[in-house]
């Protein structure tokens, strides 16, 4: 129930200030699937298993938070996977080839990957096209050079305290690239709870012409969103990197499926204006807990790949029924 204050505001209880902004029903949905797996194997309800679904999230963790902003103003970004590759590549040719400092060479990385969002956002907000073709033109752009920089070869070897990043657990429990995902995590539900600028993309979402007339900057919001979700996919390419001690350009390939899949069973609408971080963080878990207790059952990948479609589409059902 809503109540109203006497300056005329309306308050919520408790109970729905909790409610994980709609993301209850997968809550549930990872629980039961805890529960499940839990009864079915003998190993997956243990502290090193669990702490494996962390490191074996990271990566997709990293960039579903930049693929929430995209979808909370009702765009899509199909360059995330490819964008990820070329900041591996970048990173790699920079440090190794040319001899460039490592953390020198992450920066350049990361703002290429910026670039890359930029152009994005620009073509989408300053020429009109459909994000769907923009984000499509930028993923084969960014992943052709990805290939074109080392003619399509991998580089591997980098010096030992960056692979040390994902292997290391500090206090037995969670290594840097982990630690990394989660004050992102943190950030990210920060930005979009308690800043304007998160606010703004839920009014985007909502009408983009009625956000436009309040006064927010619909043009440079837009291109903003692309530019994090761009850099963020950047950032994960160097968490991923970190955790195979080498880099190649088919590195990301379909990641932007699995992104947008975690996005949208955390309870994020594809029409834009509502959803959160704290149901993309569930959506995450429940994709990696799934691919986890899959493999625990010794189910073959190809299957995997079906039964994720499925709650895909379950999850998108549900959004469709809930609306009705």
């Amino acid at each position: 129930m809503t109540t109203i204050a006497k300056d005329g505001t309306t308050s919520r209880p408790l109970s729905n200030l909790f409610s994980l902004s709609g993301a209850t029903g997968p809550l549930i949905g990872l629980l039961l699937l805890c529960v499940f797996l839990s009864l079915a194997t003998d190993s997956f309800f243990t502290t090193r298993n669990l702490l494996n679904v962390l490191d074996q999230i990271t990566v997709l963790g990293i960039m579903a938070v930049g693929m929430t902003f995209v979808v909370l103003i009702g765009g899509i970004d199909l360059s995330v996977g490819s964008v990820l590759a070329l900041s591996m590549m970048v990173m790699g040719y920079l440090s190794n080839d040319l001899g460039i400092a490592l953390p020198i060479a992450i920066c350049i990385a990361l703002i290429v990957s910026a670039l890359a969002g930029g152009v994005t956002g620009v073509l989408i907000t300053s020429f009109g096209v459909p994000a769907f073709i923009s984000t499509l033109a930028m993923m084969s752009v960014a992943r052709g050079l990805a290939n074109m920089i080392t003619d399509g070869q991998q580089i591997v070897g980098f010096p030992g305290w960056f692979n040390l990043m994902a292997i290391i657990r500090y206090g037995g429990f969670l290594t840097i690239t982990v630690g990394l995902m989660l004050v992102i995590f943190l950030l990210g539900w920060q930005f979009l709870r308690n800043t304007t600028p998160g606010r703004s993309l839920y009014a985007i979402g909502g009408n983009a012409e009625v956000a436009r007339l309040a006064g927010i900057n619909v043009k440079m919001t837009t291109i903003g969103v692309y530019v994090a979700a761009a850099a963020l996919a950047g950032l994960a390419g160097i968490v991923l990197a970190a955790r195979l001690d080498s880099v190649q350009p088919s590195s990301g390939f379909t990641y932007e499926l699995d992104t947008i899949a975690a996005v949208v069973i955390g309870g994020t609408s594809l029409s834009g204006g509502s959803g959160g971080i704290a149901g993309t963080v569930i959506g995450v878990l429940i994709i990696g807990v799934l691919r986890n207790g899959l493999n625990l059952l010794g189910v073959s990948p190809f299957t995997q790949q079906v039964v994720i479609g499925v709650v895909i589409a379950l999850a998108v059902a549900a959004e469709a029924f809930k609306k009705r």
